[in-house]
């Protein structure tokens, strides 16, 4: 499912119009990319927590050179499912 079929299934699901439904996923994106982009965890009970990690510097390799290159230390996003989402997730793997 790519974005925009996600818009068109919250309008059908929501009964509301596609722009209503554009808007809506993109302030939900938006408040979680901000959230996490500060430093803060977003919960969301029952479907996971989205939050930043730092990734410490490390020494990587060039693969067509093999040389070894210095990889900067970085803050990342993480996202850990919750238990209601990884059980409709195990249910549907079942059937």
């Amino acid at each position: 499912m790519n974005k925009s079929e996600l818009i068109g299934l919250v309008a059908k699901e929501a009964d509301i119009s596609k722009a209503a439904a554009t808007k809506a996923v993109a302030a939900v994106l938006g408040a979680v990319t901000k959230s996490v982009a500060k430093g803060e965890k977003v919960t969301l009970v029952g479907f996971g927590t989205f939050k930043p990690a730092k990734r410490a510097a490390r020494v990587g390799k060039n693969p067509k050179t093999g040389a070894a290159i210095k990889i900067a230390a970085t803050t990342v996003p993480k996202f850990s499912a919750g238990a209601g989402f990884k059980a409709a997730v195990s249910a549907k793997r079942r059937k």
